[in-house]
């Protein structure tokens, strides 16, 4: 079952999505309840990448009225590589929540970690996303610039330390994705289809949908989100090992969708822009990646995408160039490629720099 909901006023919006869903069905008072937003970066959520605050305060209100008492309720992220968590919540609008409500913002960058394993595949997870009765997913609807779709399953890579973040992009991003999902139980998921980014993750771009989406089943929902955006599910990489591991199912004609306040659906659905599929296939012949974060391949897709810039040097991005060196025929993104004559600082590197930088080439 998936329940829809359309609207403007969000905490409300987010309050009536779940009293029409079957969240009550699982939810017991006396639980303990985690809650995970995406605050992937420190940018507001009207630029499309960060969790909307009034969502979480709706899912907040909610719990509060079923039973679940203040101090049982927590948040918990934990920002990209670089950047800062405390930060990211103060920008995000989430010290609001915490003054007003009494409720701790926890940064998992500072959890300690339990290593666990999934078909020989060992992940640590922070132990305060695992040591929780009912963990409630909050991710936000939008496309990746690697994965294609971010959204339940890749939200929860915010529960890893830093150092397991970059390794997932060594292994290449899909396989660890789903092994995680595999090992830290989501009980719920909310969905912000406010207004995501449907270019990549980082935002800038957003396209509002007003839209809240709730269900139990992550695979499930984010097959769904998948097609909303216009990919089919199964060419997710995450989500087919996901759907073979038999965590969950793909969304079909015969799952159960309740929607409310339909007068209030946009009037036309917008699709992915695939920026970053685009700049892959007509750039090709002079990007070189390896294991690059994705947080740092984004704000190359965003660089690319504002600077107009014409083809010249090869640009190399990724963990991969780490150690290597090169003269001034190509160009390197980010620290990985500090050996190279020509690169571009920052773990990661910011995209006006990147842009002055393919500016200065031409």
């Amino acid at each position: 079952m998936i329940t829809i909901n359309y609207g403007k006023d969000w905490t409300k919006t987010t309050y009536d999505t779940l009293a029409a869903s079957d969240i009550g069905l699982c939810l017991k008072q006396g639980m303990s309840v985690a809650i995970k937003p995406n605050l992937v970066v420190p940018s507001p959520p009207n630029d499309g990448a960060t969790t909307h605050p009034e969502v979480v305060e709706g899912i907040i209100q909610y719990l509060k009225n079923f039973g679940i008492k203040t101090k049982d309720i927590r948040i918990m992220e934990s920002s990209a590589v670089g950047y800062s968590t405390s930060h990211s919540y103060k920008v995000c609008g989430y010290t609001y929540i915490e003054k007003q409500y009494g409720i701790p913002l926890i940064d998992l960058k500072c959890s300690p970690t339990v290593t666990r394993s999934h078909h020989g595949l060992d992940i640590q997870i922070a132990e305060d996303a695992l040591n929780t009765d009912f963990l409630i997913n909050v991710p936000v609807l939008k496309a990746h610039c690697q994965t294609r779709l971010t959204c339940c399953m890749k939200n929860l890579k915010g529960c890893i330390p830093e150092k397991e973040m970059r390794r997932f992009h060594t292994l290449g991003l899909h396989k660890p994705i789903a092994a995680l999902s595999a090992l830290l139980p989501v009980h719920y998921c909310v969905i912000d289809g406010i207004c995501g980014d449907l270019s990549f993750e980082e935002g800038g771009s957003p396209v509002e949908a007003n839209r809240i989406l709730a269900g139990r089943d992550p695979v499930l929902m984010d097959s769904y989100c998948a097609e909303l955006i216009g990919y089919r599910p199964e060419t997710i990489e995450y989500l087919a090992q996901a759907r073979e591991d038999g965590l969950g199912k793909f969304y079909s004609q015969q799952t159960k969708i309740v929607e409310l306040n339909t007068d209030d659906k946009p009037a036309r659905q917008q699709k992915s822009a695939r920026l970053s599929e685009r700049f892959r296939s007509n750039n090709s012949d002079y990007i070189e990646e390896k294991s690059a974060c994705s947080v740092c391949y984004a704000a190359l897709i965003f660089a690319l995408h504002r600077s107009g810039r014409s083809k010249s040097k090869k640009i190399c991005i990724g963990q991969g160039f780490k150690g290597q060196s090169r003269d001034t025929d190509a160009i390197g993104i980010g620290s990985c490629t500090n050996g190279f004559d020509i690169y571009v600082k920052g773990c990661p590197p910011k995209a006006v720099d990147i842009i002055e930088a393919l500016n200065s080439q031409n």
